[in-house]
């Protein structure tokens, strides 16, 4: 029986294996950053052995390597992308430092996933290759199936999100053997954005195959992923979604396709989609983004459609995750961010922020680049703006640039000079979650967190940067007790003025903890020879120091308390 077979869920993973016996593989549709190549072939050994054979394959060079992402089964944590620092003390949270480092790889990298994969059971179990099949994690935070049947035939026009009631019993289903004590015993979770248990209670068993029985007014060939995503107003909440959307990539990853762009999204709403973060789904699809107006009053058949992680699930990712104290440098995030900045496009040096100046920028003396994020809204400016920044131009070790990142500035630029920036400086607000694209040398300075402490503070420790904010009180003066919308006094609902001087040492203190990162003086090793035109094989780099920067930063990374 299938219920009894491990990870990997080998229901999908034969039904996709037959895919690979066709035509050769295309190795133009790779299209992952080098740091992930050697993990793709090692996790497709189909792939890896054409690669090998084919004089053609330019991958040559990631064949062969003794790695892996850290949800497979067998990964020994010596191999996998990357180990979670962990400096802070465990006393008071857990047993020892194993059981630490254990708990926060769990809770918020590749460990995650590992624990989503443990849990999936077959709902849907087809008996022969076209049945229908369904299988989902534990409360149904993540669902895949294929010849699913959903009907859309009573869906409203009103244009809504968030409805729990898009469905009706037997509105979604399949041609299988259906598990149903098993399913609603996954029920807990039921909220729009928690789990996938207000759609999938309606599942039930159809009678016969949907698509070979021409049940379906519409048969979606093409892999489709259908999301239910939170604010796309706010880049924190939206990326939220782009986030869980990746790790879900993973889950889904039983076949060389996984992570192509030639798929289908359908938002799980009404309402057309906009966003001035829409550009971020180019990094997981080169088709218009759908929602369900497309398909009103049509019975649509799914070949292959996951239901991915969602943005708010209890003890999830990103959004709910409980960061465990002491611990930070996720893999899974590093990884996400690496994956988002090479599928749009953007690196070091990619955008026109800062003049190259080679007298002065050259090798150790490269000049520390300063991002001030201001904000042109009613609160949370800095009052005294100005004269912050005059006093850091007056430093000729950095490179100060003001951006405000409205929609006079593509999303793609804005994350290019963020990957530009050294210091990343801005008061408390959503803005402040481009640090994911920060170098991993880097430092955020939450200039001031308005009594929301932990929120950029977290998300910098997952991500691995250095994170600041301000602390002598006496050095601030708040504009008034701030008035909430919904009355009462509130620090986010004012503004702010800084003493100049205790701001510039904040600065240097970054600007110290940058300079002594091993990436960053690895960076300047390359940026030496690369401006002198000499080829990077020539960098005289030891071994050691490629493979190991992501974990021999304790001591200069471990620091993420408030200064």
């Amino acid at each position: 029986m299938l219920d009894s077979l491990k990870w990997p869920y080998a229901l999908f993973f034969c039904l996709q294996l037959l895919r690979l016996t066709t035509a050769a593989f295309n190795f133009s549709d790779i299209d992952l950053p080098d740091e992930h190549l050697p993990y793709y072939f090692k996790t497709f050994p189909k792939v890896a052995e054409e690669c090998r054979e084919d004089p053609e394959c330019p991958f040559k060079v990631h064949l062969d390597k003794q790695v892996c992402w850290g949800y497979e089964p067998d990964c020994q944590r010596d191999e996998a992308f990357q180990t979670p620092l962990c400096p802070g003390s465990h006393k008071g949270w857990v047993k020892d430092k194993e059981a630490q480092i254990n708990t926060f790889y769990t809770q918020a990298d590749f460990g995650f996933l590992k624990e989503q994969f443990k849990q999936i059971k077959i709902m849907c179990e087809p008996l022969f290759r076209e049945d229908s099949a369904l299988e989902c994690s534990d409360n149904l935070k993540f669902c895949r199936g294929r010849n699913i049947m959903i009907n859309f035939t009573q869906l409203t026009s009103e244009p809504s999100r968030y409805k729990m009631d898009y469905l009706r019993p037997g509105q979604i289903g399949g041609y299988c053997t259906f598990h149903e004590a098993r399913l609603k015993a996954n029920l807990e979770h039921l909220s729009p954005l928690q789990s996938w248990a207000p759609e999938m209670r309606n599942f039930q068993a159809l009678l016969q195959r949907p698509i070979e029985n021409n049940l379906c007014d519409i048969v979606i060939e093409k892999p489709t992923y259908i999301l239910k995503i939170d604010a796309a107003v706010n880049m924190y909440h939206h990326f939220c979604d782009f986030f869980n959307f990746y790790g879900s990539l993973h889950l889904n990853a039983s076949h060389p396709d996984a992570f192509s762009v030639d798929n289908n999204i359908i938002l799980w709403e009404t309402f057309a989609y906009h966003s001035s973060f829409a550009d971020a789904f180019k990094a997981f699809t080169k088709h218009p983004i759908l929602d369900l107006n497309t398909f009103r009053g049509e019975v649509v058949c799914f070949k292959s459609v996951v239901f991915p992680l969602l943005p708010r699930m209890i003890f999830g990712l990103y959004y709910n995750t409980p960061v465990i104290y002491g611990c930070e440098n996720s893999g899974l995030f590093k990884a996400f961010s690496q994956f988002m900045l090479h599928r749009l496009k953007i690196t070091r040096r990619d955008s026109e922020h800062f003049e190259t100046d080679k007298k002065l920028s050259t090798g150790k003396n490269e000049k520390i680049r300063i991002t001030f994020l201001s904000r042109n809204t009613a609160y949370r400016r800095v009052l005294n703006e100005a004269k912050l920044l005059e006093e850091l131009r007056k430093d000729k070790n950095f490179r100060v640039r003001r951006v405000e990142y409205n929609r006079q500035i593509p999303f793609p630029k804005q994350v290019a000079i963020t990957q530009n920036s050294d210091i990343f400086i801005g008061m408390h607000g959503a803005g402040l979650t481009h640090l994911l694209f920060l170098p991993d040398w880097a430092v955020l300075f939450e200039i001031y967190n308005c009594e929301d402490e932990h929120c950029y503070k977290d998300l910098a420790r997952l991500r691995g940067v250095k994170y600041m904010t301000w602390t002598n009180s006496s050095a601030m003066r708040q504009q008034d007790e701030g008035h909430h919308p919904d009355g009462g006094a509130h620090a986010k609902f004012t503004n702010y003025e800084f003493d100049s001087d205790e701001f510039v040492k904040k600065i240097n203190e970054a600007a110290k903890h940058i300079r002594a990162h091993k990436s960053y003086q690895l960076y300047l090793k390359k940026l030496k020879y690369s401006r002198e035109d000499e080829s990077p094989e020539k960098v005289d780099i030891q071994p050691a120091e490629l493979t190991s920067i992501s974990n021999n930063n304790a001591e200069i990374n471990n620091n993420h308390d408030e200064l």
